[in-house]
């Protein structure tokens, strides 16, 4: 017999293995679907196109900047150093050896092109993605912070500090995120920055307003998780910690947040998913975060099926990866 885990009386193997081949071919018909479906859209398809946008090969030259002959060149290993001697003095440059275009005695011009070199960079899709990342990284970490101490008051007895945590959390949750954004770096940012010029003060960059709108509309959300998980562990925990001589302080840090932890974990990483989802709608204020730099792409290469079904791929990695390091949270804290 199969190990019990439900509600309902243990089922044989028998029962498991039909509805395991019951999934796989729904969805083995599923992807049949969207292959068929494909195949009757009338669309190129330049999936070989995809991986310069990952990674791609940036050639540079290298050019002269006065006029003059070329007086020496010196072998350096896989590099040749150029000696050029004009009217305004004297200038050098290594330059690989395999690209040289020049030889000894040549007379050059600025601009003339002596030869150039190729290296690896990171392509739109890459640098779109790791902003995501940065983006969500920071505002989640602001979020656990907000949404922690604005649970706490919501919950605690001193009036100004429930009202005024009742008062944020209503506040961002009764209007949309979008909006949101467009206040913090439109409003806010004008504000902020005009403040800043007067005083001779570096301009804040939109990154950081999107960051903050991003963290302070988790952190509502987080501190409504983190004071229904206070709540739903027994007043007798509480009690019991008072009676041991633990002061409220300790009580919560020691007794109460361990065991509500454990109880907020998989709400938690609801939010967290959404919020990686969401740092998509910073594109609105010039971030070229992943869904914005796909945007971009697709607007240059005319190809929207193939980058559109990568940028779903790479926000699936992003939510699948966070979900899978909350579950391993979880085991951990049980």
């Amino acid at each position: 017999m199969a190990t019990y885990a439900g509600l309902d009386r243990p089922k044989s193997k028998a029962y498991f293995r039909v509805w395991t081949g019951v999934f796989f071919l729904g969805a083995l018909g599923l992807v049949s679907l969207l292959y068929f479906s494909t195949k009757k859209v009338e669309y190129t398809w330049r999936w070989n196109r995809v991986p310069q946008y990952f990674l791609y090969e940036e050639k540079t030259e290298i050019r002269a900047e006065t006029e003059g002959e070329i007086v020496q060149i010196t072998p350096l290993g896989q590099e040749s150093r150029v000696l050029i001697r004009g009217a305004d003095g004297e200038e050098s440059h290594d330059v690989p050896a395999s690209s040289l275009l020049l030889a000894e005695g040549d007379y050059v011009y600025p601009g003339d092109v002596l030869g150039s070199f190729s290296r690896h960079k990171a392509g739109i899709l890459v640098e779109g993605l790791l902003l995501t990342l940065e983006v969500s990284a920071l505002a989640i970490v602001l979020g656990i912070v907000l949404g922690l101490f604005t649970g706490l008051a919501r919950i605690s007895e001193n009036p100004a500090l429930r009202w005024g945590a009742i008062a944020y959390i209503e506040l961002i949750r009764g209007s949309p995120l979008l909006v949101q954004i467009f206040l913090w770096y439109f409003v806010g940012g004008t504000v902020i920055n005009a403040m800043l010029s007067q005083y001779g003060l570096a301009q804040i960059s939109p990154l950081w307003f999107g960051v903050l709108a991003l963290a302070i509309f988790t952190g509502a959300y987080t501190a409504e998780i983190v004071r229904a998980g206070i709540q739903s562990v027994h007043r007798g925990q509480m009690e019991a910690a008072r009676s041991l001589g633990l002061t409220y302080a300790q009580a919560m840090r020691k007794v109460i947040l361990p065991q509500a932890f454990r109880r907020i974990l998989p709400p938690l990483a609801g939010q967290f998913i959404s919020l990686v989802k969401d740092s998509s709608l910073l594109g609105v204020i010039s971030i070229r975060e992943l869904t914005k730099a796909s945007r971009e792409v697709v607007t240059s290469s005319l190809q929207p099926f193939e980058i559109w079904i990568v940028c779903a791929i790479l926000y699936l990695v992003l939510t699948f990866t966070l979900s899978m390091f909350v579950q391993y949270l979880e085991r951990k804290a049980i």
